[in-house]
């Protein structure tokens, strides 16, 4: 049968030289990264380990792999998980159209030269965790909301992150010539195995602190008055400590700021407030909850 080429170790080129240097060239890409964030990120990288990150959607989690892969020079290889993804979506599958066409083109052969042929390279369709370990390119694996798959898949997960390693049995163990950085994103919406938790180094992260959403507000939404930015972000934070259905996350805060310097808006009162609230609450029942608890008029 045809054969992959393996590598008996896979080596780890790190792509930062210190913390520092991580939240800097994070900076440079548009990523304001906290002191946890980069320490994080930087000892990841350095003891080439997958980086398991968990926290409310829209605080930034897969945005920080895609940083990462840009600051690197690496290639993203995004594994995004659902209800019902499998071997087959997320390591290869054979191309059984193409092996049916070359089986009756071959027609006069035997069936030990034709079954080596059809299960060799030209027939494999590489999926996003096979891709991310074949090659001397650095890349960045994104498994995205792991807790979104099957319990099962989690079993597909760990030979790659054990080992970065897959086996495909017509063909043997490819393993990789240079370890993707990974990193796997969860909304925690389901809890996911010690085994997986074992690989990684974890990181939650959080609605970020006042401080550091002014600046992230400041860089995404250039222009708008420095006044209007605290008051933005004062207004997410007492929505947050409401009891809503879905807080309003970083995202959010800033599709905030750039609807409001779209409008010109120079102040946030209570006629912009009302307007606009359903640019961070995406729910009826929190849009009514919140403007009631802002003495704001039915929205």
């Amino acid at each position: 049968m045809g054969t992959i080429e393996t590598f008996v170790d896979a080596t780890s080129t790190p792509h930062f030289d210190s913390v520092e240097d991580v939240e800097a060239r994070l900076a440079g890409v548009g990523y304001l990264a906290s002191p946890a964030v980069a320490t994080t990120v930087f000892l990841a990288d350095r003891l080439g380990k997958p980086l398991l990150v968990e926290g409310p959607a829209g605080v930034g989690k897969t945005e920080l792999a895609k940083a990462v892969a840009q600051v690197a020079g690496a290639r993203l290889v995004r594994l995004q998980c659902y209800e019902g993804v499998d071997e087959a979506r997320a390591l290869y599958e054979w191309n059984h159209a193409k092996q049916l066409l070359r089986i009756t083109a071959g027609r006069d052969e035997s069936w030990d030269e034709t079954r080596t042929d059809i299960f060799s390279e030209e027939f494999l369709l590489a999926r996003p965790l096979l891709t991310a370990i074949r090659g001397g390119d650095p890349k960045v694996l994104l498994i995205d909301e792991v807790d979104k798959a099957d319990v099962e898949v989690e079993g597909l997960l760990l030979e790659v992150l054990s080992d970065f390693q897959v086996t495909v049995p017509e063909l043997g163990t490819v393993r990789a010539e240079r370890r993707p950085f990974a990193v796997l994103t969860s909304n925690a919406a389901r809890e996911l195995s010690e085994a997986l938790r074992r690989r990684c180094l974890f990181l939650h992260i959080g609605f970020p602190e006042e401080e550091l959403e002014h600046r992230i507000v400041r860089l995404k939404a250039p222009g708008l008055d420095a006044a209007l930015v605290e008051s933005v972000v004062r207004v997410v934070g007492a929505l947050r400590a409401m009891d809503l259905r879905k807080a309003p996350s970083v995202a959010e805060t800033v599709d905030w700021a750039r609807t409001l310097l779209a409008l010109g808006a120079d102040t946030l009162d209570e006629t912009v407030v009302r307007q606009t609230l359903g640019v961070v609450l995406k729910h009826q029942e929190d849009v009514a909850k919140a403007a009631a608890k802002l003495d704001l008029d039915a929205v």
